[in-house]
């Protein structure tokens, strides 16, 4: 309590009230992840406005041996971004580190501080008549910074790239309040180790991301998007493999889902407008785009379109005739994630596996989560161009999904253990958090374990940045959630 009250009149001293929380009512929000699955106290909510704020704000915890959680727009699934249970900590929220410092139609790069919502960078980009390299569903809300930590994936990876391949450079607070400035705008740069990737994709255990130089491309000219009704996974990665064939790097996004994510959108997401007359067991969602304002994009595809439809790849096809249509089409695959949610949630998990592979590995996972957890539905929906699939199961009504996820179960190791058998990861894009470190434990290679504690403990030797988050150490507790 007294180390707490000291910590508290320290922060009230040193910084405007604008730049902190202490109120236990006003901190609730940001104590609790999305999915409303962890909930833990934190002693302050602190909001830094500039980088120099952000240091001294770690300086003055470091002082009082509190470790600091960062978080962003607080759009994670795996409770990456609250307080673990058992550690007195401070949460340094980024939300007004929102500036753009300098964006370059030339050079085609922005620089941005962490607390930019994504959003409001494509928009900047398309300003210029350039395109940020990023889509997600939770684009309006989600933050720059919190993309790069947790190396976001979205829709456009098929083409694009992870939010890695994006990064120029970075500017990053350490755990020791020192500044790392490595904001250069280069896409070539060949002096030694490439420091940025330490902190790409670590989910905020190695530091504090407050900017970042991104790379952007010229804006398509032209968008087409079709939505294919297909009998079953193995047609739609035909439907796929069909149409990058002829399209290569011009087919930007392919994504997949079932029936039951289409049932789920009806019953729980209002004026769902369904794209057929008729059901079908699962839908592919294409989008090619050109370079070319001339560019007939439909009397490109139509030929192979008529194949797929003759060959009976696939049952029935819409494209969509304008922005409208096009938008509710991705309604369609973005809404299954809230319509989830409006459900009472489900057992998520985040795989990938080689694509060849996606058809016999749904089939496994369909078969065995028969088996072993009756009355439980599965939603299989997500970026099957890249391989990453999100493979998410409905309990039936009355069961907690806080019981799901407090120790170890039987579907979660069969979908994982499917995911490696089949050459894949049971973390695609969700990252690690809170809620898959075990499963960190289980399946990672163990050399490649110490590689990243060795890392981890020389840059933090107190490991006071995102405790129990990926790694865990002998002084942390830490739950199995599994």
């Amino acid at each position: 309590m007294k180390k707490s009250k000291e910590f508290a009149e320290a922060l009230t001293s040193s910084f405007a009230p604008a730049a902190y929380v202490l109120n236990e009512t006003e901190r609730r929000p940001y104590e609790i992840d999305w999915r409303k699955l962890v909930d833990q106290p934190a002693e302050a909510v602190l909001f830094p406005s500039t980088t120099q704020e952000v240091s001294d704000m770690v300086k003055l915890c470091q002082k009082h041996k509190l470790a600091i959680v960062p978080q962003g727009g607080r759009t994670g699934l795996v409770a990456g971004a609250v307080p673990v249970q058992g550690i007195p900590q401070v949460i340094i929220n980024t939300r007004r580190l929102n500036q753009i410092r300098n964006i370059d139609a030339i050079n085609n790069t922005v620089e941005l501080e962490s607390g930019v919502i994504l959003q409001t960078a494509q928009e900047a980009a398309t300003a210029i008549d350039r395109t940020f390299p990023l889509s997600l569903a939770s684009e309006g809300s989600c933050q720059i910074g919190g993309t790069i930590a947790t190396n976001a994936g979205g829709i456009h990876v098929l083409s694009y790239g992870s939010m890695r391949e994006q990064v120029l450079g970075l500017e990053v607070v350490l755990p020791d309040g020192r500044i790392w400035n490595g904001l250069r705008r280069l896409r070539k740069e060949n002096i030694g180790m490439d420091i940025k990737q330490l902190f790409i994709g670590s989910e905020g255990t190695m530091g504090i991301i407050t900017a970042a130089a991104i790379r952007l491309l010229p804006r398509p000219k032209k968008t087409l998007t079709m939505l294919a009704a297909v009998k079953a996974p193995d047609f739609a990665l035909e439907t796929f493999v069909r149409i990058q064939n002829l399209c290569g790097a011009d087919l930007t996004s392919c994504e997949y889902f079932t029936a039951e994510g289409l049932k789920l959108l009806i019953d729980h997401i209002p004026q769902t407008a369904l794209p057929f007359t008729d059901n079908h067991p699962a839908y592919v969602l294409l989008e090619v785009m050109s370079l070319d304002s001339s560019a007939d994009l439909f009397a490109r595809l139509e030929p192979v379109l008529e194949t797929l439809l003759a060959d009976k790849v696939v049952n029935d096809m819409v494209v969509a005739q304008s922005e409208n249509q096009r938008l509710a089409l991705w309604k369609l695959r973005e809404g299954i994630s809230e319509a989830e949610k409006a459900a009472g949630g489900a057992l998520k998990h985040d795989i990938a596996v080689p694509i060849s592979v996606i058809p016999s590995f749904i089939e496994a996972v369909s078969s065995e989560i028969m088996r072993i957890a009756p009355g439980y539905k599965l939603n299989v929906f997500g970026h099957l161009g890249d391989g990453n699939l999100h493979v998410n199961i409905v309990p039936p009504e009355g069961v907690s999904l806080s019981d799901l996820y407090s120790g170890s179960n039987p579907i979660t190791s069969c979908v994982e253990k499917n995911a490696m058998k089949a050459g894949g990861t049971f973390s695609a894009e969700h990252g690690i958090g809170q809620l898959r470190v075990s499963s960190l434990m289980d399946y990672h290679d163990s050399v490649e374990l110490d590689l990243m504690r060795t890392i981890k403990k020389a840059i933090d030797p107190s490991w006071m940045i995102n405790p129990g988050k990926v790694l865990s150490h002998a002084n942390q507790t830490h739950a199995r959630h599994r």
